[in-house]
């Protein structure tokens, strides 16, 4: 328990929350007897397909109750009641580094004995093994949903111009210049707000970095300065193509450009859809995977878990979060959730997919993806700002050289841990 909590406090430093905000979060409602199950989710924008769920799951269920909570700040809210000892049966949440916090601070139940795993595409599973500080027994969440980040593009705008899709590095910068030729803009940049400088960089990195690089330069295989530096160049050439100024601009004005047609392309991931339709909701958007090699044969889909279902070790009644669980996999309910946020699905089945996926549907179907780097970057060492700053200096020995001395001063605690648990394996 000690182990938990200053784990937690490490994540919480900084957050106050007033109290009143935290009352009654973990309360629990007296239904006749039936097992409460409580499940607090951290996807605001996903809280009307959750009502619907856990009304479905209430009017079915005579012996369980759910509650699901879709509170704003879900994670400071969740990390604040762990803390308090105040613990959900189930949470919701992402597979990036709040994961890996959860994983290392035992606070999550191993779930390997749960059925429903064997629907789940092996590729999800692995991406969440990934993110473990070290190889930890056991699966400790369930891949529900998963997002795409590539380049998104105006098929209509395509078709009728003629230009096909690119497979490698060259015929991407060919297209781009076919495009500029033609009068129009290739590709729009919303870098004012520094987290959309991670979407083309995590697409890249995919395709030109190992999968477990972090993992690497933890255990001094190796440095960012020898891994980045051809995703460093490719996002210099990239940026060439954009629009003049493009820091002046953020991520709504992007979203607003591209539906509107000032440019060709957008470099951004499948959950922008839902933000470009509000403006031009007619707009006909499919999706390709960055073509980031010399050899269309080495691309890789950037895809990882954005939604997943954990069981907490404080959890009184696992086998009737299990069944909360079996009712969210049932196909109807994951398609719901597909239809209501363009998601892509984690479980091996056939679903319709959202039209701007069309692209990416083979890459999705074969399971050839690698999650986003990003996931495994400290939110401290604040890698979209430093992406940010490269681009505008573009200087990449700079860029490079700090983003070595910065993991080095961010991680030492996790880079402490990998080196003991490497002397552990060695002894």
């Amino acid at each position: 328990m000690k182990k938990r909590k200053a784990m937690l406090g490490t994540l919480l430093v900084g957050v106050l929350l007033a109290s009143t905000v935290l009352q009654g979060c973990g309360a629990k409602q007296d239904n006749s007897g039936k097992v409460e199950i409580e499940l607090l989710q951290y996807k605001p924008e996903a809280t009307k397909f959750f009502d619907k769920i856990a009304e479905e799951f209430n009017s079915t269920h005579d012996d369980i109750h759910l509650t699901i909570s879709s509170p704003n700040d879900a994670m400071t809210i969740l990390k604040t009641r762990l803390i308090r000892e105040d613990y959900p049966d189930i949470v919701g949440i992402g597979g990036d580094m709040n994961y890996s916090y959860f994983v290392d601070s035992d606070i999550l139940a191993d779930v390997s004995d749960y059925e429903g795993l064997k629907k789940i595409k092996p590729a999800y599973v692995e991406i969440l093994e990934g993110l473990e500080f070290v190889p930890t027994e056991g699966t400790f969440g369930v891949p529900y949903v998963a997002n795409a980040a590539g380049v998104l593009y105006n098929r209509e705008m395509f078709q009728e111009h003629g230009w096909e899709i690119p497979e490698t590095w060259d015929e991407f910068m060919t297209l781009c210049e076919d495009i500029k030729a033609a009068g129009i803009q290739p590709l729009y940049f919303g870098f004012k707000d520094t987290w959309t400088c991670l979407a083309p960089w995590n697409a890249l990195a995919v395709d030109l970095a190992p999968a477990d690089v972090c993992k690497q330069v933890n255990r001094g295989e190796t440095t960012f300065t020898e891994e980045y530096r051809e995703i460093s160049e490719k996002m210099l050439e990239m940026l060439a193509y954009g629009q003049d100024g493009p820091f002046a601009y953020g991520y709504n004005d992007a979203c607003t450009a591209f539906a509107n047609g000032e440019s060709a392309m957008y470099t951004i991931g499948s959950y922008a859809v839902p933000q470009i339709k509000s403006v031009n909701p007619d707009m006909d958007i499919d999706s390709f995977v960055m073509p980031g090699c010399d050899d269309k044969d080495g691309n890789i889909l950037n895809s990882g878990v954005d939604l997943q279902f954990c069981v907490t070790k404080e959890c009184k009644n696992k086998e009737a979060a299990y069944e909360v669980l079996d009712f969210f996999l049932e196909h109807d309910s994951v398609q719901k959730y597909l239809d209501d946020q363009n998601a892509v699905p984690c479980l091996d089945e056939e679903f319709d997919l959202a039209p701007m996926l069309d692209g990416m549907k083979d890459y999705i179907t074969a399971g050839k993806m690698v999650d986003y780097q990003d996931h495994s970057y400290p939110s401290e060492m604040a890698v979209d700002a430093q992406i940010q700053t490269f681009l505008l200096k573009q200087d990449v020995d700079a860029f490079l050289t700090k983003f070595d001395t910065d993991w080095k001063r961010y991680n030492r605690d996790i880079i402490r841990k990998v080196e003991d648990y490497e002397a552990s394996q060695a002894n």
